[in-house]
């Protein structure tokens, strides 16, 4: 491997053939960025010569230091996925998303580094305090550009790093997954919530197997604590690639609205309105939808956000603030999923 991956492992010579004027990087401090517990991510403050170019900060991501998490990417490929974003797809996209400076990945589908450009002044979206359907459009806007970008493509199933089949790894832990996930949960979630897990589980294989009504590029994990707001919010940037995958883009959305929107009432009222308008969006970037079957896409997809939560939660480094993260991620799907009556889907 003849990369680096960690910050202690760069060298001022190594980045500043990546960013700048080759050489003239005297030194660079290093400051941990993000809530992510899949991956570690970094801004690296540069410190160039005198008349030098190149960027006053970037953004270094590498491999989790929580072996739990590392383990957990490399069965899933979440590095394999990330890196190949930037590597084949991000630049043709049109997805508002990061400059990536350098990628690359090991055989062992573990050691990674991705070199990004800095959005400050951008901020990452808050999960925990959430976002209303105003300030989430752009983020509708962009996720349309990615969904349109490939719509129904037949290159989709060739994309070997991006159709690998997960099915019966998580045929084989979601159940066990589940049940610690309630268990740590019992005092902090409701039993209508719990038991939406339970009929995941019982419906495992149906959710597993469902065809979509149209197969897209998908974040996979479209929260706004994956997404960079401008100053103002009228603009954003996609993040955090690891579980790009080809499938629904409507579960895409309904993930998307499902965990932002913090109050049920205000999330019911816009299902259908948020709903609209990336149809309309997708309408804007070529393609021609068929919305009646993409919207029982969207009721479905309801399901997503919790099922991530319970993934996620058991299988990453804990916090308490992932702790409380996890509880919200799995709490307003389920309210989605309940009023949407998503698992009578399937």
């Amino acid at each position: 491997m003849s990369f680096p991956t960690s910050p202690e492992a760069i060298t001022p010579l190594f980045l500043s053939a990546l960013v700048g004027d080759r050489g003239k990087l005297r030194g660079f401090s290093t400051t941990r960025v993000g809530t992510g517990q899949m991956c570690d991510s970094y801004r690296l403050t540069l410190d160039w010569e005198e008349g030098a170019e190149g960027p006053a900060t970037v953004i270094a991501k590498c491999p989790s230091h929580d072996e739990a998490s590392r383990n957990i990417a490399k069965l899933t490929g979440t590095y394999v996925k990330e890196v190949s974003w930037y590597r084949y797809l991000a630049e043709a996209s049109g997805v508002p998303a990061p400059r990536c400076y350098f990628y690359d990945i090991a055989d062992d589908e573990v050691e990674f580094l991705l070199i990004l450009s800095d959005l400050a002044p951008a901020t990452q979206g808050d999960q925990l305090a959430g976002r209303d359907l105003a300030g989430l459009l752009p983020c509708i806007d962009a996720a349309a550009k990615l969904h349109a970008h490939l719509w129904n493509d037949v290159r989709l199933a060739h994309m070997s790093w991006i159709a690998r089949d997960n099915g019966d790894l998580i045929r084989a832990m979601f159940p066990q997954l589940y049940l610690g996930f309630r268990e740590r949960y019992a005092q902090r979630l409701s039993p209508e919530v719990l038991d939406i897990g339970a009929g995941i589980v019982e419906k495992l294989d149906a959710y597993l197997t469902r065809e979509p009504a149209a197969r897209a590029l998908v974040h996979g994990d479209l929260r706004i604590d994956n997404i960079l707001f401008a100053p103002d919010g009228d603009a954003c940037w996609l993040v955090d690639w690891q579980t790009l995958g080809r499938g629904s883009g409507a579960a895409d959305l309904a993930y998307l609205i499902g965990t932002s929107i913090a109050d049920p009432v205000e999330r019911a009222a816009a299902d259908r309105p948020a709903f609209d308008h990336w149809i309309a969006a997708l309408r804007a970037e070529g393609v021609d939808p068929d919305a009646e079957a993409l919207w029982t896409d969207y009721r479905l997809g309801a399901l997503s956000g919790y099922f991530m939560a319970v993934f996620a939660s058991m299988s990453v480094e804990r916090t308490t603030r992932g702790d409380e993260m996890f509880a919200v991620m799995a709490e307003r799907p389920a309210r989605q999923a309940l009023a949407l009556g998503s698992l009578d889907l399937l």
